[in-house]
């Protein structure tokens, strides 16, 4: 086992004392977004060495999924991850035409989707997805105002997924002004002052104004479903699905990649084309995952996929012996509460508390949790393990 370093990411829509509260350190003012655990080029963890750190890669090779620690103050962008097919169509373009992996207007960083699953460790917001249109329809009806008809009266033409992916893609090509966008706002607040708000989505608008002003994104915002998970709770968000995190900290496990097509509420380049060209059929499907049991301590979180699934464990003084972990290949533990030790198969001990982290593998073989706190866990699921169940809720 090997404890790890992990490289955080400072973005400005990041926190400024959750993710340093989380890793038992001082604030310092500056919005910190995001931890990165994993091995990808743009971000790989660390371990101490004879001489120094050593890059995760010289032991683990690349791993298939990465885990973050995410922590948002204000919305994050409109954005949509890319399937397979687009990631490495959209790499191997901008590879041949010379485009700098760290440029600002570069997209594809890497050649791999990015299907992701979030897990809330506080009270989580976000935007996933198509609302249905009969639903987008009672939103914008009682907002008088031209764009807003011309919008209703598109929908109603042409309804369903192609009908949404439309409307969206007009106000990407031509957005409307900021003078148009604090109006419609405007509306949202009479709105629920007067008690008909459409399941958050007034709010969703009014909310997200006050960190993007006059952006397209906030109309955009009114298209989609608002999902709120409580800790311990967990969503699935597929390649194709448009979303939007409002706030809140959770745990990402993820393909590793970090192509991203944004539209909106960002100062990062825009790229709507590309994030139309992304919109999967199957977007307007929201879904949470249903953990199954591992044990009588542990959660396993399973969207289905080969390349990742997460375990999370609660154990105590209930189970002086310790809990047993699955899975006996790669794995990424974090400890997200608490006070343990974790112990492999060779009796080595790794005491953790909250924010720590670390890598085992096959050497290490089953590993036991002892104490009294919780540790999630990332790994590759095997066929012995057991996916949780998807629950459409749209």
């Amino acid at each position: 086992m090997r404890v790890l370093s992990c490289p955080s990411q400072g973005y400005p829509w990041g926190s400024t004392d959750e993710i340093p509260s989380f890793l038992g350190e001082a604030p310092d003012g500056t919005p910190v977004a995001e931890v990165w655990m994993g091995t990808h080029d743009l971000g790989p963890a660390t371990f101490d060495g004879p001489e120094g750190p050593v890059s995760l890669r010289e032991v683990a090779g690349e791993l298939p999924f990465m885990m973050k620690i995410l922590a948002a103050e204000h919305p994050l962008s409109i954005q949509v991850h890319p399937s397979a097919v687009l990631a490495q169509q959209g790499f191997a373009a901008e590879e041949a035409a010379g485009v700098p992996i760290d440029a600002p207007h570069r997209v594809y960083k890497d050649p791999h989707p990015k299907p992701e699953m979030v897990y809330a460790i506080t009270t989580f917001d976000t935007l996933v997805g198509f609302r249905p249109t009969a639903e987008i329809l009672r939103v914008l009806t009682p907002l008088s105002h031209p764009l807003i008809r011309e919008l209703t009266e598109t929908l109603h033409g042409n309804p369903g997924f192609q009908g949404i992916v439309r409307l969206v893609e007009r106000l990407l090509a031509d957005p409307p002004s900021a003078e148009d966008v604090a109006a419609i706002v405007a509306l949202c607040r009479e709105g629920i002052e007067r008690g008909i708000d459409v399941k958050r989505a007034y709010l969703t608008a009014v909310e997200i104004e006050k960190h993007h002003p006059g952006d397209v994104g906030i109309v955009i915002s009114m298209l989609l479903n608002r999902l709120t998970l409580q800790p311990g709770e967990a969503a699935y968000l597929g390649t194709g699905i448009i979303h939007a995190h409002l706030r809140g900290m959770c745990l990402e496990v993820m393909v590793s990649s970090d192509n991203v097509l944004r539209a909106g509420l960002t100062s990062k380049h825009l790229d709507p084309v590309g994030l139309v060209q992304c919109l999967d059929k199957g977007m307007s499907r929201l879904a949470r995952v249903t953990p199954d049991q591992f044990g009588f301590s542990t959660d396993v979180y399973s969207p289905g996929l080969r390349e990742f699934a997460l375990s999370v464990t609660q154990c105590s003084k209930a189970e002086p012996h310790g809990v047993v972990l699955p899975d006996r290949g790669r794995r990424i533990l974090v400890c997200t509460g608490g006070e343990v030790d974790v112990v492999n198969k060779h009796d080595e001990v790794v005491p953790l508390t909250r924010g720590d982290v670390v890598y085992a593998d096959g050497e290490d073989g089953m590993l036991v949790v002892r104490g009294t706190g919780e540790v999630a866990q990332a790994y590759t699921p095997t066929a012995d393990d057991h996916p949780g169940e998807l629950t459409d809720l749209v």
